[in-house]
């Protein structure tokens, strides 16, 4: 096991990158402790996979470090950094027994085979894969397979760490659920550290003690998935988190109070924007908008049920609000008022959270 850190990292496909926008990966550092459970979330496009790349080996960066526990590795191959992947597509060996791709990367590196033996029944044992060590993998599902690969990883004693990049993507939805259980089920017994790339959030959220949101080349925020959906530090954490996605309002400040459409709106923040030039909003996700007897005038356009909520569609002017609210919560005819909680609405600067 390793921490990980990423020092000025910047990297670009192109031979001489002359802007911004030619840089896949704009500068990181980062920091990613010894037995940690991360993931790497963000839309396709966003850099996600061009550093897991790095971080293995498969890519030389442009530009910065990666070490491993202090220890400059940039420079290493794939080989010499004691990586193991699992990739989207399950990689094994067909005509090879269970067992035999457990065994393996152990075999291949020389290990006795009574240890051999005592390892794969260990691993086997966690991946619920003991009944099927004698059958072909050929004739297992694509779980089956996936555990495989995870197995594969998991059976070297010698793994930094286990990085899956986008790994159940081809499993049927009703699995995918215990897999990710069974992923978080095991770093909680082995604790080596892993680094999970994903586009979906329940993935991210689900697995990981840390979450690193990328956007366009760049981390916007790194943290725990209460951090993330309570307190997000731009505005694209609020989108992209969040199911409806949180609420962004055009405002303005004056004097330590934000307002919507000329309307006082209490925050958590308005006091620390200390004026100058850039687009100011206001950012509540909906489950902090409730019905109220005054406040915010609207009209609701649509209810959308969600099952343990329905979801309220509402406009104010010509600016859109979302709101949840219980089953046994009364909606209104078309005029209603709103109110945000002010402990969770946020001022945003150029889409960046006022501090």
């Amino acid at each position: 096991m390793a921490k990980i850190t990423l020092k000025g990292l910047r990297h670009s496909y192109l031979a001489n990158p002359a802007s911004e926008a030619d840089w896949a990966l704009k500068r990181l550092d980062v920091d990613w402790q010894d037995g940690g459970a991360y993931a790497l979330l963000g839309p396709s496009g966003c850099g996600k996979t061009t550093l897991l790349n790095i971080i293995s080996g498969l890519l030389q960066p442009t530009e910065g470090q990666v070490l491993f526990d202090g220890t400059d590795v940039t420079a290493l191959p794939p080989d010499k950094r004691h990586i193991a992947q699992v990739f989207q597509f399950p990689v094994v060996y067909d005509t090879m027994s269970v067992y035999d791709n457990l065994a393996f990367p152990l075999r291949n590196r020389g290990v006795a085979e009574a240890d051999v033996d005592a390892r794969v029944r260990e691993i086997a044992g966690m991946l619920d894969l003991t009944d099927t060590l004698d059958r072909r993998a050929a004739g297992l599902t694509a779980d089956g397979k996936q555990k495989i690969s995870l197995g594969r990883g998991l059976v070297r004693s010698d793994v930094n760490v286990i990085m899956f990049d986008e790994p159940l993507t081809v499993i049927d939805p009703h699995l995918k659920w215990q897999l990710r259980s069974k992923l978080k089920e095991l770093h909680q017994r082995v604790r080596v550290t892993m680094i999970y790339v994903t586009h979906d959030q329940t993935e991210a959220l689900t697995f990981a003690d840390q979450v690193v949101v990328m956007n366009e080349g760049e981390v916007v925020q790194i943290g725990a998935p209460q951090d993330l959906f309570e307190r997000p530090r731009h505005t694209f954490v609020g989108h992209f988190i969040g199911s409806p996605g949180m609420n962004v309002l055009p405002c303005e400040v004056r004097d330590g109070t934000a307002y919507l459409d000329g309307l006082a709106v209490e925050t958590n923040n308005a006091r620390a924007w200390t004026g100058g030039a850039g687009r100011l909003e206001l950012g509540v996700r909906p489950e902090f908008v409730s019905l109220s007897d005054s406040g915010i005038p609207v009209r609701i356009t649509k209810v959308s049920d969600a099952g343990r909520y329905r979801i309220v569609d509402t406009v104010h002017a010509d600016t859109k609000i979302k709101l949840l609210i219980g089953e046994g919560v009364e909606v209104p005819g078309e005029a209603a008022h709103l109110r945000f909680d002010p402990a969770h609405t946020q001022v945003y600067a150029d889409g960046w959270i006022v501090e």
